[in-house]
């Protein structure tokens, strides 16, 4: 997605890691924001965990975003988050990024050389100013998995990959009202034919081919 470039501007934050403009209102969103490239560049997507104050979760955002880079999915999580804020209040919103190169760029500690990511930077800002308030930090990637699980997912989806559940463990199957069996058939005429058991009629099943 193309921004309409936009010159440059005075820094929105001082130097301080603590990006905050005063101290955080009543009631305020928390959105923890992620965004990653396979490949870099490579098929990318980004995640976003939106809580209130109080760190109830409110949404979850992600899209997939075709062949881009780290940085683009990153800033693309970002401009998610401030939409998300304006459209849905309040307009007061913490940004936690793994992406300290980010941060940084928001802040005003970093410049912004890539054309692309200027015209990202711009559109973040332009959203920004819109908002009553607004801070941003930096946090490990250990402290953001539910928005790096979104951004995975949104390139998994996008690169026609279906996630899988974990294999279940002796435990989980004996506790399990309805533990899942694997069977194995052959096909015969289009038809699979079991070879090793049987199921009740009506059952859903889900068919693994292998040779």
């Amino acid at each position: 997605m193309a921004y309409p470039r936009r010159p440059a501007t005075k820094s929105l934050f001082s130097s301080r890691e603590d990006s905050s403009r005063e101290n955080p209102p009543a009631h305020y969103l928390i959105a923890h924001s992620d965004g990653g490239a396979r490949g870099n560049p490579g098929p990318a997507g980004y995640g976003v965990v939106i809580q209130d104050e109080a760190g109830r979760k409110v949404a979850q955002l992600s899209e997939y975003l075709g062949h881009q880079t780290n940085n683009f999915a990153e800033y693309q999580g970002l401009i998610a988050a401030l939409e998300y804020a304006l459209q849905h209040g309040p307009k007061a919103l913490k940004l936690i990024s793994d992406s300290e190169l980010l941060v940084r760029q928001i802040k005003g500690i970093y410049k912004v050389k890539n054309p692309t990511l200027q015209d990202l930077h711009g559109r973040a800002k332009e959203l920004i100013v819109q908002l009553e308030w607004f801070s941003i930090g930096h946090a490990l990637r250990e402290q953001n998995q539910d928005a790096d699980r979104l951004a995975n997912e949104a390139m998994d989806k996008g690169m026609g990959r279906v996630a899988r559940a974990p294999a279940p463990t002796p435990a989980t199957l004996a506790t399990s009202p309805n533990p899942a069996q694997e069977l194995e058939g052959v096909i015969r005429n289009g038809v699979v034919e079991l070879v090793n058991g049987k199921l009740p009629e009506g059952m859903r099943v889900q068919v693994r081919a292998k040779r």
